[in-house]
C-alpha cells in the first residue's frame, strides 16, 4: 500500500454516510484532509457521521492548508478543491478524492492523480474489504450520489454483480 490521498469533503461525506470511512485510511499509506475541508464538514449537521468522526478518530489527517496554487485558483473552484488540488501540486505523490465534476476536469488537465467515492468503494471490492459493492454503491444514490446508467453498469460488471 503506497497511496497518498488527499480527500475532498464529498467523498468524505458520502462514506460516513454509507459506514465506510475506515475505507480512506485502509486503503492508503498516508491520508490528509486539508483544514478547508475539515471546516466544511464540521459545518454539517451535528450527527452527520464525517463530522462526528473528524472529532475523533478522524482529526489525526487533518493538516494546515497550503498556499493556493494559482493555476488552480483560476478554476475558481471550492475551497476544499482548491486545497485538495493545490495540496497535490504542492506535494507530489498525492492523489486527490474529488467528486466535483469541475473539480475532475482541473485535476486531469494538470496532471493530477484523482479518483472518487465510487473509485474507492472499488479499491476497496479489489482488495476484498468489502463483500459486495452494489449494495454500497445503492447507499449512494440514496443519499444523493448521482451516477449516470453507463458507469453504474460498468461498476457492477466489473465487480462482477452485473444484473
Amino acid at each position: 500500500m503506497t497511496k497518498a490521498w488527499v480527500v475532498n469533503s464529498s467523498p468524505t461525506i458520502l462514506l460516513g454516510k454509507i459506514q465506510q470511512l475506515n475505507l480512506l485510511s485502509a486503503l492508503c499509506a498516508q491520508l490528509v484532509i486539508p483544514q478547508s475541508v475539515a471546516a466544511e464538514i464540521k459545518d454539517g449537521p451535528d450527527h452527520d457521521p464525517a463530522k462526528l468522526w473528524l472529532v475523533s478518530a478522524g482529526r489525526d489527517f487533518i493538516r494546515p492548508d497550503v498556499p493556493i496554487a494559482n493555476i488552480v485558483s483560476a478554476w475558481d473552484l471550492g475551497a476544499g478543491e482548491t486545497q485538495v488540488l493545490s495540496w497535490c501540486l504542492s506535494n507530489p505523490g498525492f492523489e486527490a478524492i474529488l467528486d466535483d465534476g469541475a473539480a475532475r476536469r482541473c485535476a486531469q488537465t494538470l496532471g493530477i492523480p484523482m479518483t472518487g467515492t465510487l473509485g474507492i468503494l472499488m479499491r476497496a471490492k479489489k482488495n476484498n474489504q468489502i463483500p459486495l459493492l452494489a449494495p454500497l454503491v445503492k447507499q449512494l444514490v440514496q443519499n444523493g450520489f448521482r451516477i449516470d446508467p453507463p458507469t453504474l453498469k460498468y461498476v457492477l460488471e466489473w465487480a462482477n454483480e452485473g444484473r
